[in-house]
Parts: structure tokens; sequence; C-alpha cells
């Protein structure tokens, strides 16, 4: 007589029968180690932060800001050796250079020949000067009696380390352009042996002090100031003529400029 089937028993035929389960399906035995993927993901995202900060780092030297160091004494006593100084390249961007800055810029070819003594005009200085913007476009410069006047007015300056001992004629800057002079009047090979900036030379200005400790902090221009006496008597007009080399008389053999460097590690 039949009977129900026990609804626990399973036959070894039917047991046989019953599918196994897949591989992927199965639990993994633990390694003790991080899945392969998540480790080279970690590198790919430092690798990534690496490189972002590399951009952000070249792309504010490039258009912010940099370091930059004094190798010479032609800013004395404004400015002394070792000093090292943050220079800004914003603010040139909205205005141009005002006197009394102090700025940071590429010379131009005939600084090469003056400054170095090189007679090749193929041959041109490649490291940055700085000096203080003491004559604006359009303005009329004449040095005589150690005394720099500007438009026929004797500038006041509290800055420069001695009285400049060297005469310059009178001429006129060129447009967009600057004449430029050490604060070590007598001891820098600047604008009064090679002529004026272009303002397209300009890399920017210096702004911030970072090194000694003791001396950081902003960089005063001490703006320049033009005396407002009149002249005794009328001064004949002189006619708009630029700035070359050529114009400015020889002088005695100066020490070598030695060139603003960027900042060392």
């Amino acid at each position: 007589m039949p009977t129900n089937p026990d609804p626990n028993f399973s036959s070894e035929t039917e047991h046989s029968q019953k599918p196994h389960p897949p591989e992927s399906a199965r639990p993994m035995k633990p390694t003790g180690r991080p899945p392969q993927k998540e480790v080279e993901g970690g590198w790919k995202e430092v690798a990534k932060t690496i490189g972002l900060s590399l951009v952000l780092a070249l792309g504010i030297r490039q258009f912010v800001a940099e370091a930059r160091y004094i190798p010479s004494e032609s800013m004395l006593p404004t400015l002394e050796v070792n000093d090292r100084l943050i220079v800004e390249k914003v603010s040139y961007r909205f205005h141009g250079p005002e006197r009394g800055d102090i700025i940071v810029f590429m010379p131009p070819d005939a600084a090469g020949r003056y400054c170095l003594g090189v007679q090749d005009p193929n041959v041109k200085i490649k490291d940055a000067f700085i000096k203080r913007v003491v004559a604006l476009p359009g303005e009329k410069v004449e040095v005589k009696d150690g005394t720099v006047f500007i438009n026929d007015q004797p500038l006041q300056e509290n800055y420069i380390a001695a009285r400049p001992e060297y005469q310059l004629p009178p001429s006129v800057v060129p447009d967009d352009s600057f004449l430029v002079l050490g604060d070590n009047r007598n001891n820098s090979c600047d604008g009064h042996f090679w002529g004026a900036v272009p303002r397209e030379n300009i890399i920017g200005r210096a702004a911030f002090r970072f090194w000694p400790p003791n001396r950081l902090g902003n960089i005063s221009t001490q703006s320049a100031q033009l005396e407002q006496a009149q002249p005794l008597s009328p001064q004949p007009q002189l006619s708009p003529e630029p700035l070359p080399p050529e114009t400015i008389p020889p002088a005695p053999p100066q020490p070598l400029e030695q060139p603003v460097e960027p900042a060392q590690p």
C-alpha cells in the first residue's frame, strides 16, 4: 500500500542532482590585503593631487606672485644682500607702475654691454634686475649736481645711499617706458647707463620681504616727491626725444650688476 513520502527525506540520487552554486557566489577567503582595484585607485588619487598642486603652483608663479632674492648691493639701503622678497604680478594688470615703486624686470638688450661688458649685441642678460621707478612715460628727466630733476623740478629722495655723482643730460622717457635707478646710485648699473625699461619687460612689483625675520614686512615704496618750487627763469622747451643709450655719457667702470634670482628652496 503506497505511503506518503517523508518530506525531509531525499534520496542519494536526488541529492546528487541538486545544482551547485556558481564560483562567483561562493564566499571568498580573506587574504589580509585590500582589493587590487582599491590600491590602484589610491595611487591615481595621489597622482591627481600632486599634478593639481603643480599646476596651481606654476599658475600662481606665472600670474600672481613669485619669490626672489637679492644678490647685490645695488638697492642699498632699502634692500640688502640675501633679502627674500615676494614679487606680486597682479596690480600692474590694472594700472601702470608709479614713481617710487620697486620693480623686477628683464633688462633691455643694451644692459649687457654696459653692465657685463658684452660687445656682441646678440648676447642678452637672462636674469632679472630690481630697481626703483624714478621717471614715468613722457617725463623729462635730468641728473645734475647730485639731484634728479623731473620736468625741471628736483626729486626729493630719502631712500638713496648717497647723492649721485654722475650727470645725465635732459632726455624724455619714451611712451610706455620707465626710467629706473638703483637706490645705491653710485654702485648700480641701471637706467642712467642703458636707458628706459619698456613696460612689457616688467615682471612685477616687490611687495613683501619674508626674510630675514627681523626685517619681515611690507616693502615701503617711500614714494618720491617732486618739489613744487618754480624755476627762477623760464627754461627752454625740450623737443620730445627718446632716451636711447647713445645719449648717456660714458661713466667710470662700475661693479657688475647681479640680477635678481629665484629664491632657493
